[in-house]
């Protein structure tokens, strides 16, 4: 049960941080908007269309992430993208970063939902990565418009910066995570 108290007061923090982040996000634009009266239009055109376009993306990708929760088994996670994985699991990450189309937001909930069943962070950012970098569709495109040397060149050099930035990110943490471990036994 102790476990699940602290999970509610992490989620209670969460909501706090995200008021207060949406607060000052308000607040901010109140007063732009009260400076530049002539953006107000065009601000609020984008607005409109920009939630327009979250509230037609949003649901399925929620529905996706349930069914996502339910039907692919932590283990399943563990086992091809977690931490005895290797650097297979960067590239299963590449992967499937690079096979779905839409916009970048639209992975995060999938980020997180593989990240909570035992992803590591290096496929995570491979994931992301290849979200936003290399979509099939856009790969044609290029090749169709910039040539084939020009797309194998930025593919390859993306890939290669994209692993390495996993792995560095992932480093990076866990070297912050032991750091803040031994202040912490140092501190008791």
């Amino acid at each position: 049960m102790r476990g699940y108290a602290k999970e509610k007061e992490i989620q209670r923090h969460g909501v706090k941080r995200d008021i207060i982040i949406l607060g000052a996000t308000l607040i901010i634009a109140i007063i732009l908007l009260s400076i530049f009266p002539d953006k107000r239009t065009p601000v609020f055109t984008a607005s409109r269309k920009f939630f327009i376009e979250m509230i037609l993306i949003l649901p399925a990708v929620m529905i996706l992430m349930g069914l996502f929760s339910v039907f692919v088994p932590k283990e399943m996670i563990v086992k091809h993208l977690g931490k005895t994985a290797g650097i297979k699991a960067v590239f299963l990450g590449i992967l499937m970063g690079a096979l779905p189309t839409g916009p970048l937001y639209a992975a995060f909930p999938m980020a997180s939902a593989l990240l909570k069943k035992g992803a590591k962070i290096s496929c995570i950012i491979a994931f992301l990565s290849a979200w936003a970098c290399i979509k099939l569709p856009q790969e044609m495109i290029e090749l169709q418009f910039l040539g084939f040397k020009f797309m194998v060149t930025r593919l390859v050099l993306t890939i290669i910066f994209v692993v390495v930035m996993g792995i560095s990110i992932e480093w990076l943490i866990k070297k912050a995570i032991k750091q803040n471990q031994e202040v912490n036994n140092a501190s008791i």
